[in-house]
């Protein structure tokens, strides 16, 4: 999808940002080589990273996430909301398809295996804001899903791009500007962010950013399906497997991103929710169905009750002490999410034109959440409630946070355990495709002016790959140093994203203001 209607369109188009290309392929590749060649050295430096970002950057995370919340529902009772982003008067996608490449994205990260084993470890470990819940099953049930609504819910979605769609989308259909992650700088440092270091230092922390939290999942999915082929057919659990795993997917979602917006990536995107909705409906229907509705709601109520408490939930790290549990859990999912939000946010605001400012939060901050947490309460909660019709059922298989051994366990607990196992194998490489392929275009779209080239476009969905490969090799401590390299990059990210606070406000006020914008 080419928008020519903006004047970064123009003679240049197709150009690539050589500088932004040479910063995040050299930074990538530096780290790829420190993990191969120095494991050790790589983890302790990540380790401290790590809990240097959580200290002190974990307080400001949650309340930005809180705020970007509620400041987007505020934004939804302006009248400058109905106003139509991005110069058309219709949708350019159906809601179906906008929808699915909207929904595949947050959940694409892990929400397979994070939905079958976040609900059973809060079950088997009662997270510390509920304090002792004695013996009382279904309360530590609903306390175990409450908190995983948390970390997937309304506060998770808000900060991919409620906000700072808002922003990209005026500013880049409505006034010419980037459509780039330095464009949401601009309100501070006007055209300093546009041209110059400070801009640079924007795009490349962003790109560096997806990269990571693209390269993970890509990881762990080799790994993830080596174990399921092993424990379903016997295949062994070796490096080859993990990396014929991690070629396939490569393979797939590589074609998606070069197809494009309006082939490839709604297509993956439209298979991946169908296959999703068959699969939780078999899983409804043949599953525990009155537990699965009483955990949702259970879950849900004790989630809204307890929104703020969980939201600010501190402990005893106080302003900025050691954070804990808080920085393995809530500081950790913040930090994954925030280093996609601006990226995340020029992807939606790519296939939002001619959707309302109201369409669009409304999208991200309560439907997509409330059907997330619908998708961890069939699973996740399924696997609470066998766990607690027969002990160690699904705790036994998971125990040392096992994460594809929890969904083995819940699907093989099902009728039709075995092949609902394999087909929940395939969703995730589904899903993780659908986040690779979409990043792998939008990291092109932001160094490129214009529509990035299909070269690029695969490039950067061949380099994840590699980096899976490199960091697979070292072992599994590689891929998890990079995930908890995703909080590091979520610091310079996290103050990207901060303008996005005041400016998405004033400029639906200023919208609702205009009478010459098309309302919805």
């Amino acid at each position: 999808m080419t928008d020519t209607n903006t004047p970064t369109n123009s003679a240049a188009s197709g150009r690539i940002d050589k500088a932004l290309f040479a910063i995040t392929g050299g930074f990538i590749a530096l780290f790829c080589a420190y993990a191969f060649f120095d494991i050790d050295g790589l983890s302790a430096l990540v380790d401290a990273g790590f809990n240097f970002s959580a200290r002190y950057f974990g307080l400001y995370w949650q309340i930005l996430l809180l705020a970007t919340f509620l400041i987007g529902l505020l934004l939804c009772v302006l009248p400058g909301s109905r106003t139509l982003m991005g110069g058309l008067s219709k949708p350019e996608f159906s809601t179906f398809s906008w929808g699915a490449m909207i929904m595949c994205t947050l959940l694409a990260g892990g929400g397979v295996f994070w939905a079958a084993g976040e609900p059973i470890a809060h079950f088997l470990s009662t997270p510390p804001v509920f304090g002792d819940l004695g013996e009382d099953k279904q309360a530590i049930a609903n306390a175990a899903l409450a908190q995983s609504f948390l970390h997937w819910g309304f506060l998770a979605w808000a900060i991919l791009g409620s906000l700072t769609t808002v922003m990209l989308m005026h500013y880049h259909y409505d006034k010419g500007l980037p459509l780039e992650p330095r464009t949401l700088l601009y309100p501070v440092f006007k055209e300093r962010a546009l041209h110059g270091p400070i801009g640079l230092i924007a795009d490349a922390s962003c790109v560096i950013a997806v990269v990571a939290g693209t390269v993970g999942p890509i990881g762990f999915l080799g790994l993830q399906m080596s174990y399921g082929l092993n424990e379903l057919t016997g295949i062994p659990d070796t490096f080859v497997t993990q990396a014929i795993a991690v070629l396939a997917l490569v393979a797939v979602y590589t074609v998606s991103a070069i197809t494009g917006l309006a082939k490839g990536i709604k297509l993956l995107s439209q298979i991946n929710v169908i296959l999703a909705v068959a699969l939780l409906v078999f899983m409804l229907v043949a599953g525990p169905t009155t537990e699965i509705f009483a955990g949702f709601f259970g879950g849900m109520e004790v989630y809204l009750t307890h929104f703020f408490d969980l939201t600010l939930y501190r402990g005893d790290a106080g302003l900025f002490g050691d954070p804990g549990w808080l920085g393995w859990w809530t500081v950790f999912f913040w930090g994954w999410f925030m280093g996609y939000g601006p990226l995340m946010a020029i992807f939606i605001a790519r296939i939002s034109r001619g959707r309302s400012i109201r369409q669009i939060i409304l999208m991200l901050s309560i439907i997509a959440p409330i059907l997330t947490n619908f998708w961890f309460t069939i699973i996740g909660g399924s696997g609470i409630f066998f766990e607690i019709a027969e002990p160690g059922v699904i705790s036994g298989p998971f125990e040392g946070f096992n994460l594809p051994a929890g969904l083995l366990a819940i699907t093989d607990a099902m009728p039709m355990g075995y092949l609902l196992s394999i087909l929940f194998l395939v969703l995730t490489m589904c899903f993780v495709a659908t986040t690779s392929d979409s990043m792998s275009y939008v990291i092109s779209s932001t160094m490129t002016t214009g529509e990035p080239s299909s070269g690029l476009r695969a490039f950067w969905g061949l380099v994840m790959g590699v980096m899976a490969l490199i960091l697979i090799s070292t072992g599994a401590g590689g891929i998890g140093k990079l995930q908890s390299f995703i909080v590091i990059t979520a610091v310079p990210v996290s103050l990207i994203l901060l303008p996005s606070l005041w400016d998405a406000l004033r400029i639906t006020l200023m919208l609702g203001r205009a009478p010459e914008q098309v309302r919805a």
